[in-house]
């Protein structure tokens, strides 16, 4: 359990580190400002069209004694807006990093030499069109592994008391793996670990994990908030991606340094 404070020291050394670095702060937000736009304008078109299509895929309703139609299909369009809303919050950072691949790239290797003990960083040696190309394919297969547990939630909401109590808790848990595998491959694919490697070393430090991604994933559902985390989010990912890998840590970031090294003594002590 003590992993879950250090993962969220983690993010919150993160925030700290980019408003000590105001350009990089500065610069890291307008990838999140260009996505915020296109999934504002997605959401509104859903709030505003989403009655009529499950009014259109539910025929079989329109014969259904009142109040029972309008009912079924309320409740249904009220949980295609929520898993909607699930898969923004998860997608939201891959598409952010997409087109903010250079931004994040930058900023992630700059957290790596303040906290380097030889100011150095890590680097791919990859082209980047090379970079762009593998962090898109991995990328979708991240979405495509949190559609099917979006699906799974999904079906798990029509079970009473289950659906309304612990589904959401779990989409929750859920979503800050699957955000925090998104924002330390920034720093992971410098260090050419592919997508199966990366989910192999999240799942062996999963309390780590929940830590740093899930009161990510409770931030993230109000997209203003998304944008202005973001940079820092990526700032302490990185950090996170040094706990993991177990580099040293210098002086220049005492805090991880610290978090580092409780992190590696917890499983001497068990």
């Amino acid at each position: 359990m003590r992993d879950l404070g250090v993962g969220f020291g983690h993010l919150l050394r993160g925030q700290r580190w980019v408003v000590r670095h105001g350009k990089q702060y500065g610069f890291g937000l307008l990838p999140g400002l260009i996505t915020l736009v296109l999934y504002a304008a997605a959401l509104v078109a859903l709030a505003t069209y989403g009655e009529d299509l499950v009014t259109w895929s539910t025929p079989f309703a329109d014969h259904w004694a009142s109040p029972w139609s309008g009912l079924f299909r309320g409740f249904l369009t009220a949980v295609l807006f929520a898993l909607a809303l699930l898969l923004a919050v998860v997608t939201f950072t891959a598409v952010t990093l997409l087109i903010g691949q250079p931004f994040y790239e930058n900023l992630s290797e700059k957290v790596d030499r303040d906290v380097s003990p030889d100011g150095t960083a890590p680097e791919s040696g990859l082209p980047l069109w090379r970079e762009l190309w593998i962090s898109g394919r991995d990328s979708l297969r991240i979405v495509v592994r949190a559609a099917v547990w979006g699906v799974l939630l999904f079906a798990l909401g029509f079970v009473p008391f289950v659906g309304q109590t612990a589904v959401p808790v779990l989409g929750f848990f859920v979503t800050g793996f699957f955000l925090t595998e998104e924002l330390v491959a920034v720093a992971l694919q410098r260090r050419r670990v592919d997508l199966r490697a990366r989910l192999t070393l999240l799942r062996s430090r999963k309390t780590l994990v929940w830590g740093f991604g899930t009161p990510l994933a409770l931030a993230f559902v109000v997209p203003f908030v998304a944008v202005f985390l973001m940079p820092g989010a990526v700032a302490g990912a990185t950090l996170m991606a040094r706990d993991l890998l177990g580099e040293e840590t210098g002086a220049g970031a005492s805090d991880a340094e610290v978090s580092a090294a409780a992190s590696a003594e917890e499983p001497a002590a068990s």
